[in-house]
């Protein structure tokens, strides 16, 4: 069974997809009273991801596996590195692909095509948020367009017939809610106010994502043509998911929650920011965003929404 995560990045949970895959599969196999397959994993990321990392921490990965009862040997683990926003494997020799909090990243910065005057009509803004002027907002959803529907495509080639995809990415539903860049834009505009950024810099800052409708996402797979889709709904998280996954979280005061999302944040958008604005300032944005999150949070909600998508290859090809 060949298996392939897409943008696994790198850390402490990379192993944990593929851990649960085997897992789910071997209840399956016993159940209906066969040998579990032999596994072959394939991790992908761009070109610039720590792999050394990932791969230092597969031999206590296998044994953990061995623990289980897991037979060793029936488990390998590549690396295969370059952008999912094309192909990566040889026709049909993909069985299911995994892609979480990955596909909603632009492979570009969605406004190089637009006017200056039409960049400036966004201006207080790093990303496309509910009062952007349409311009900006299709622009953002054009460039979204056009990546997604190349992932689609690569992927069904990818796949073997009736092949499986499951993906996990930040979307948006019909609540208006408060979004972790605005929280990123309010605090550098505070910044940009008190003379700590420069006006072009703060401008030409613009941070590549774009969260799709449920709508915008099932257009486009049925215009892709590629893919049955067996499952697609929207789930709500609060910001600070998973600050501890070990226990009842409900002492833990709002200082040490705002960390948690700020230190997150950081891990996420800290390369883009020190290349915009230099370490020092990077530096002071996320100290002042975290200060920012532990007043808001005193007086709002702050969730987010995710989309997942199951779905299976057509057999069109």
């Amino acid at each position: 069974m060949k298996v392939a995560d897409l943008g696994c990045s790198v850390g402490p949970n990379v192993l944990l997809v593929t851990s649960n895959i085997i897992d789910i599969v071997d209840t399956i196999s016993t159940r209906l009273n066969r040998e579990p397959p032999t596994f072959q994993f394939y991790l992908n990321d761009l070109f610039g991801n720590d792999f050394n990392t990932i791969f230092k921490s597969i031999p206590d990965f296998y044994e953990t596996l061995q623990d289980k009862g897991h037979k060793f040997g029936s488990c390998f683990i590549n690396a295969t590195p370059g952008s999912f926003n094309g192909r990566l494997f040889p026709h049909n020799s993909i069985n299911f692909f995994h892609s979480s909090n990955s596909l909603h990243w632009l492979s570009q910065d969605p406004l190089l095509g637009l006017t200056r005057e039409e960049k400036s009509s966004n201006r207080g803004n790093c990303h496309v948020v509910s009062t952007s002027p349409p311009a900006v907002y299709k622009a953002y959803l054009m460039q979204f367009r056009e990546s997604f529907e190349l992932f689609l495509k690569s992927r069904s080639e990818e796949l073997v017939p009736e092949g499986a995809m499951v993906l996990v990415f930040p979307a948006r539903d019909e609540t208006p809610r408060r979004t972790l860049w605005e929280v990123v834009s309010l605090t550098l505009n505070h910044m940009f106010l008190e003379g700590l950024i420069e006006e072009e810099k703060m401008d030409s800052f613009n941070i590549p994502t774009y969260e799709p409708t449920i709508k915008e996402v099932r257009e486009m797979i049925l215009e892709e043509g590629s893919f049955s889709v067996q499952k697609l709904e929207i789930l709500t998280f609060p910001w600070d998911e998973g600050i501890n996954e070990w226990g009842d979280n409900s002492f833990i005061d709002g200082n040490t929650r705002a960390n948690f999302i700020a230190n997150y944040a950081r891990a996420t958008l800290e390369p883009l920011s020190s290349a915009k604005f230099g370490a020092e300032v990077t530096n002071e944005l996320f100290i002042r965003f975290q200060k920012k999150l532990v007043q808001l949070m005193e007086d709002e909600k702050l969730e987010y929404t995710s989309l997942v998508i199951s779905m299976t290859k057509t057999q069109n090809d």
